[in-house]
């Protein structure tokens, strides 16, 4: 790890590889987007202005297949599944990127860039098709590690390559597919130019920080830093890379069928738990899914809502004003790490419902401002109006339930210390024939509206 300077004091520059837009959005793909979006958040938090790229991949094999395969325009199919992916974001609480620019819109930069490199030596035309020339730039393979002899493109056609290794920046025109005029004739972008003609545009020849997947290491970032230091730009001064989502081990993929869609597990889980599910871990940790995961997620972040919640309806309002905690501080700071920051919330979220318990409404407060500051770094602040849809008849009922039920608990609090234990199991019980469960726990008792 570095400490983290930018370019320019007060500022943040990103680029984030986004969606190749061929289908439904998994919660794979969205993953990245969440853990950048986290990160946004704890930058412009420490006052920061954040410029945030997130790039749509319009065009590419993939999606001409799949398209194909449905009898549908190739343009038609990208964009359908473009705004299926701004709907997940937007759904998941992803604050709007800065730019978010697609491929075909930047064929002019992608021109530009492929011209330098060849007058620089670096890439060759044949036949239409320009291929970078690995050979010429030494720094290949400084980004993942790899040495040169170790690599595959994983690319099919090699037709004129000078070394197997090489890297395709254009493919030539074939019959029936879309293209784009170039001084080597009519072709369509490679995957790796792309991104590098669009990070350059919008955030200069050097920005701070470029994120992505960690399968997109090589070949496609270390492509990109190849292709855009060679050209003359220093590129990106900061990389990270958030781990995947998994099923039964294997990497959440179109191809292996075990993808879980977006749109299915909002029909599941509300929007703000499963993001509090795929920001809770370390960026840099793999996510393997499971129901039971999913659910202990879901308990979790009931526990911070109903905290919060409780304190609302006891002593008023909670403000997002005032200092961050310092616990969470130290843990954002050190690489983004959402389980200890996760877990110095959760800390905040016992001392506040003892709070609640003594009558100490100040220390209540207090200890629910904290919370709520350090649930919006996280983007899951049940309180924020993105995620806060309670109605003004359903406050003034909960408030309402809150009352008759405290009352109950002290009752029930009382009969326990005069070790009048039938009388306390009979209060308990008569909460839930109604449908409230009580738990002890070390904060005081606890109750929780019952699933049915």
């Amino acid at each position: 790890m570095r400490e983290f300077h930018p370019q320019v004091n007060g500022t943040a520059s990103i680029y984030v590889c986004g969606a190749t837009v061929q289908g439904i959005p998994h919660i794979g793909h969205v993953r990245s987007g969440l853990n950048f979006d986290v990160l946004r958040r704890w930058l412009a938090r420490d006052g920061a202005d954040v410029t945030l790229v997130r790039n749509v991949t319009d065009i590419d094999d993939k999606i001409l297949t799949k398209a194909a395969e449905h009898d549908r325009p190739w343009w038609e199919w990208a964009y359908t599944h473009e705004r299926a992916f701004e709907d997940a974001y937007d759904a998941l609480g992803c604050l709007p990127p800065s730019y978010a620019p697609r491929a075909t819109g930047h064929v002019t930069q992608m021109v530009e860039l492929m011209q330098r490199l060849i007058d620089k030596g670096h890439a060759y035309d044949v036949d239409g098709d320009v291929y970078f020339d690995v050979r010429s730039f030494p720094e290949y393979g400084a980004l993942s590690g790899r040495k040169l002899d170790e690599q595959q493109q994983g690319e099919t056609d090699v037709r004129g390559k000078r070394d197997p290794r090489d890297f395709t920046l254009w493919k030539a025109a074939k019959p029936g597919e879309p293209s784009w005029p170039t001084p080597w004739g009519n072709g369509r972008p490679g995957w790796h130019l792309e991104c590098s003609a669009m990070a350059t545009t919008y955030l200069g020849s050097t920005f701070d920080i470029h994120g992505g997947g960690l399968d997109l290491i090589f070949p496609h970032h270390e492509n990109e830093q190849a292709q855009s230091r060679a050209a003359g730009d220093g590129f990106a001064n900061y990389w990270m890379h958030n781990y995947w989502v998994t099923m039964s081990g294997e990497k959440m993929a179109k191809s292996l069928g075990n993808t879980v869609s977006i749109p299915a597990m909002l029909d599941r889980v509300r929007a703000q738990e499963l993001r509090y599910y795929l920001v809770a871990p370390h960026y840099r940790s793999h996510i393997e899914y499971s129901e039971a995961a999913l659910q202990e997620a879901v308990t979790s972040y009931g526990r911070v809502e109903s905290f919060l919640r409780r304190t609302v309806e006891r002593v008023g309002p909670v403000e997002l004003r005032g200092e961050m905690c310092p616990d969470f501080v130290v843990a954002m700071d050190n690489d983004l790490n959402t389980p200890q920051a996760v877990a110095a919330l959760h800390n905040k979220v016992r001392q506040g419902n003892t709070a609640l318990a003594d009558g100490d409404h100040d220390a209540a407060r207090e200890a629910a401002e904290c919370v709520r500051r350090m649930a919006d770094v996280l983007g899951v602040d049940p309180l924020s109006p993105k995620w806060n849809d309670v109605s003004a008849a359903d406050l003034g009922m909960r408030q309402a339930l809150t009352t008759l039920v405290d009352r109950l608990l002290v009752e029930r609090q009382e009969a326990r210390k005069s070790r009048d234990f039938a009388r306390a199991d009979a209060l308990r019980d008569s909460l839930l024939d109604v449908g409230i469960a009580v738990e002890d726990t070390p904060d005081g008792p606890q109750w929780t509206l019952k699933d049915d």
